[in-house]
C-alpha cells in the first residue's frame, strides 16, 4: 500500500517562490520613459475634436444616396458651416477641409434635388 509520501512525489511540484529579495533589485533598475501621450491616434487625419466638420462630411457624403440626399444635403451644409466656425474659434481642432468637403457634396446633392423636383413639375405640366 502506498504512503502519502509517495504520493507526494508523483505530484507536479510547484516552482520554487521567488526570495523578498530578488525583488528589490528591480527597483534599482531604470524605468522606461513613457512616450507623450497623444490624444489623437489618427495623426490629425481625422478631426476627432470638431464633431461638426465629421457630421457635414458624412452627411454630405451620403447625401448622393437618392432617398436621403433630400435631407442629408441641405443638414451636410449646415454643419459645414458650423463645423468651419468651430475650426475657426479652435484652431487645434482642426477639420476645415471635412467642413469644405460636406458644404460642396450637401450643396450639389441639394442642387440636384431641387432641379429633379423642377424637372418633374415641368414634366407633369399637360
Amino acid at each position: 500500500m502506498p504512503t502519502p509520501d509517495d504520493r507526494d512525489d508523483d505530484r507536479r511540484r510547484r516552482p520554487a517562490r521567488a526570495d523578498d529579495d530578488d525583488r528589490d533589485d528591480d527597483a534599482d533598475r531604470p524605468r522606461r520613459r513613457r512616450r507623450d501621450y497623444d490624444p489623437d491616434p489618427t495623426g490629425g487625419l481625422i478631426p476627432l475634436r470638431n464633431g461638426m466638420a465629421l457630421a457635414a462630411y458624412y452627411c454630405g457624403v451620403f447625401s448622393f444616396i437618392p432617398c436621403f440626399g433630400a435631407v442629408l444635403g441641405p443638414l451636410a451644409i449646415v454643419f459645414g458651416f458650423l463645423g468651419l466656425s468651430h475650426a475657426r474659434k479652435y484652431p487645434d481642432a482642426k477639420g476645415k477641409g471635412h467642413s469644405f468637403a460636406g458644404i460642396v457634396c450637401g450643396g450639389l446633392s441639394a442642387l440636384g434635388h431641387i432641379a429633379a423636383v423642377v424637372f418633374v413639375l415641368i414634366a407633369s405640366r399637360p
